[in-house]
């Protein structure tokens, strides 16, 4: 999902910067910061066998998300919206008209039910834009459909679910777009910041600090009167039962992001939010989109949300805090990216090109038109499953340190912590009957 950026903070200068062998952090530059049964039958395995070679595309939710996206989804030949799914019924008939409107037909169908869109025969692929404690179900069942999938950030709403939905996307032979859009659009400016990064630019890579919000809490809000028209008890799936409120599930057609983002029950947080953008680009940095932290320690003081530290096998830091965006520190410079901005120190650092031989980074038109190119040529995208899976976990693994306040070790490889079963608990949560995670297989 893409959102607002945060206030900037100050501009990066020369003041501070230490050289090799440093302990240098951005707190230093920057002054002290911090499911039942399916319903449907597998689908095509690859893209569309139409004469026109259009790929079918159903979109689950019909939110804010999918509004921002709605012009560009309508406006490829080489794609068709033919079904629309939400449990809120205002939303999805006014999405649905409108992609009949623009087709000059009444073809696309509607539901309230997302298994209802797998079962689709001319549904080729996905794009899922529901909350979080969604995502993971979905997925899941898209896979058995054959469905390809587009899913929004962040990926799942706990590591086992991380862990799920790489398993089955890789064993159903999917292709898979996480919708983490910095690794593909804003310029480029991520896609330059991280390779002047792997190639050294910044000397030996010591830390990178992350600026993004806080970590989710507990939902405590009031019971609201519900107008007719949403299904709420399929809103909750499999989140524990409790009255409707208006902050979770905004009725109808509106204009922001909805708030359930900032309750544990549905989301992560600021963390996992906005999270699953920047943490994304310091795993891309890190080269560490096929891995992740080993040691996760949270602040000393208890009542800190900001301060964290994820430590890798090489000995680099990633630190929640610092300005807004990812900011990558190394024995020789540093690199500041965020959406409005890229900056370095020493100054001059991207006057020089890098050359030939240096590692160089894709630059789709698009994340869309990366998933869609991917999808005729069953290769993986630039954010493929994987990518989101190990993202979305080092948001998790950082939260799960806030929330328990105690160093944690991390198999990385296995998707475990290492000498602790009550760790290993909190990695999954207990789902509400008839809303189980469906089977892999």
């Amino acid at each position: 999902m893409s959102h607002t950026p945060a206030p900037q903070g100050p501009r990066l200068d020369r003041r501070g910067l230490l050289r090799a062998g440093s302990a240098l952090t951005v707190t230093g530059l920057f002054g002290g910061l911090a499911g039942a049964s399916p319903l449907f039958a597998p689908g095509l395995s690859a893209a569309s066998t139409r004469a026109n070679n259009t790929i079918g595309l159903g979109v689950i939710g019909t939110g804010k998300r999918v509004f921002n996206l709605m012009g560009q989804l309508l406006g490829r030949e080489d794609l068709r919206i033919v079904s629309v799914c939400d449990v809120d019924t205002t939303r999805r008939e006014h999405v649905r008209a409108q992609v009949n409107d623009h087709y000059g037909n009444t073809d696309c169908t509607g539901f309230n039910d997302h298994r209802e869109v797998l079962s689709q025969a001319n549904v080729d692929a996905v794009l899922i834009a529901t909350p979080d404690h969604w995502h993971a179900h979905q997925i899941i069942d898209a896979c058995h459909a054959g469905k390809d999938i587009y899913c929004e950030k962040p990926l799942t709403l706990n590591l086992h679910e991380a862990h799920q939905v790489l398993r089955a996307v890789r064993r159903h032979d999917r292709v898979f777009q996480t919708g983490s859009q910095q690794r593909t659009e804003y310029g480029h400016k991520f896609a330059q910041a991280v390779e002047y990064v792997l190639n050294g630019r910044i000397g030996r890579l010591l830390n990178v600090n992350v600026g993004v919000g806080n970590p989710s809490t507990w939902c405590d809000l009031a019971e609201e009167e519900m107008e007719a028209g949403l299904d709420w008890d399929r809103w909750l799936g499999p989140a524990p039962e409790r009255p409707y409120n208006a902050v979770l599930a905004p009725r109808g057609v509106h204009g922001h992001y909805p708030m359930w983002r900032l309750y544990r029950e549905y989301s992560g947080g600021m963390m996992t939010d906005f999270g699953a953008h920047h943490f994304d680009i310091a795993q891309w940095g890190l080269d560490a989109d096929q891995s992740g932290p080993v040691e996760i320690i949270p602040p000393q003081d208890d009542s800190d949300d900001r301060g964290a530290v994820l430590r890798y096998a090489n000995g680099v830091e990633v630190i929640h805090g610092g300005p807004n965006g990812i900011t990558f520190v190394g024995t020789d410079g540093l690199i500041h990216v965020d959406r409005g901005r890229l900056e370095a120190v020493p100054g001059n650092l991207f006057d020089e090109p890098l050359g030939e031989d240096a590692i160089r980074l894709p630059r789709p038109a698009n994340h869309l038109t990366d998933w869609m190119d991917c999808i005729r040529s069953r290769q993986r995208p630039v954010c493929d499953v994987e990518v989101g899976a190990r993202s979305v976990a080092v948001c998790h693994l950082a939260n799960l340190s806030y929330w328990n306040r105690r160093e944690l070790r991390w198999d990385p490889t296995t998707w475990q912590f290492l000498g602790d079963e009550e760790a290993n608990g909190w990695r999954d949560y207990e789902r509400r009957a008839g809303y189980e995670l469906p089977s892999i297989s």
